[in-house]
């Protein structure tokens, strides 16, 4: 008589769920201590100018990790979030500087350039079936080099561009209520957050997010065009790198062409740290949002503590395998 080994049961949704909640308490927890200790090791950091710093670092990494988590939750990595946020200031910067056209065809160029980035490389994972890892990091080498290449290596400033500034610096919500100066890149972060979640919760394309890296083979067996549906998470995913493009552009002025490199470390780490899965099919708008402030405060605290630079990095490294071995854990336990 043959024995068969025991398949493990698949965890059900709603142990999912309530273990992405648990992650999301402890990670907002986290935020608090940092936040509290911070305040207790100096007198600057709860000052109303670096917290407004750090609404506004965290408004760019905020829209980046946002964007990469529609990504991961497919099962994927993109790891071109940095360079294509440069890529689309610098097609803004063409756009404005270069031919003069008002300013609202920069943003959409902007937004644009994202978007077909992004379908770019959907495509290379959904059509040529090269694997995301490599896909998005060949994307993030020609973008780097078509930076360089359309900005003849220098800065393109926005000078000539009355009210660019205004995107990520003013305040609407100032203007409104002048005791609550909140920048409106902070703003447009809260608004992408918001939109993004109703995408994941409410439309098709978010419930094919979620199937995509919860069970792609499935789906395709159902008779669902992944590829399809792959290749327009990859494309939204490029329209809001050109939002952040955008933000970094306005809070410089400037698009800087070799600026862009080392932001999708701090993108994915707050991912992972707001308790999205790098298995994918699992993740919320709201963790990312918590992950992306833990960095964020933990960056500026560091800064405003005098910590050396190659230390901040050596902490951020840590903070990314911390996160990823508390998220195996997490799965081996459903």
């Amino acid at each position: 008589m043959t024995t068969e080994a025991a398949t493990p049961a698949a965890p059900s949704p709603a142990a999912a769920r309530l273990s992405g909640a648990h992650h999301r308490l402890l990670a907002f927890a986290s935020l608090i201590v940092l936040i509290l200790g911070f305040s207790l090791a100096s007198p600057n950091f709860m000052q109303t100018s670096n917290i407004i710093a750090i609404l506004q670092a965290t408004s760019v990494n905020g829209v980046l990790a946002i964007a990469a988590t529609l990504v991961i939750i497919t099962g994927g990595i993109d790891l071109s979030v940095g360079t294509l946020m440069t890529f689309c200031a610098v097609i803004c910067g063409v756009v404005l500087t270069y031919w003069g056209l008002p300013l609202p065809l920069g943003v959409l160029g902007a937004i644009l350039a994202g978007a077909a980035a992004g379908f770019c490389s959907g495509t290379f994972v959904a059509k040529l079936k090269v694997p995301p890892f490599i896909a998005t990091l060949g994307m993030m080498l020609i973008l780097k080099g078509l930076s360089l290449v359309i900005s003849g290596t220098r800065p393109i400033y926005f000078n000539d561009t009355p009210g660019f500034t205004e995107i990520a610096q003013g305040s609407i919500v100032g203007v409104l209520i002048p005791s609550v100066p909140l920048p409106n890149g902070v703003l447009i972060l809260f608004l992408v957050a918001i939109a993004v979640s109703f995408i994941l919760s409410k439309t098709a394309l978010g419930r094919y997010t979620f199937a995509l890296g919860s069970n792609e083979e499935a789906v395709r067996l159902s008779g669902v065009n992944t590829d399809r549906w792959k290749i327009a998470v990859y494309t939204l995913a490029g329209s809001i790198c050109g939002i952040a493009g955008l933000l970094i552009a306005s809070r410089l002025n400037s698009a800087q062409p070799a600026l862009g490199q080392g932001y999708e470390l701090d993108a994915i780490a707050a991912v992972v740290i707001g308790g999205t899965s790098l298995s994918g099919g699992r993740g919320t708008v709201l963790g990312t949002l918590i992950g992306a402030l833990i960095m964020s405060v933990l960056l500026n605290g560091l800064r405003i503590l005098s910590v050396a630079q190659e230390w901040q990095t050596v902490v951020t490294g840590s903070i990314i395998i911390l996160a990823v071995y508390i998220d195996m854990l997490r799965r081996r336990k459903l």
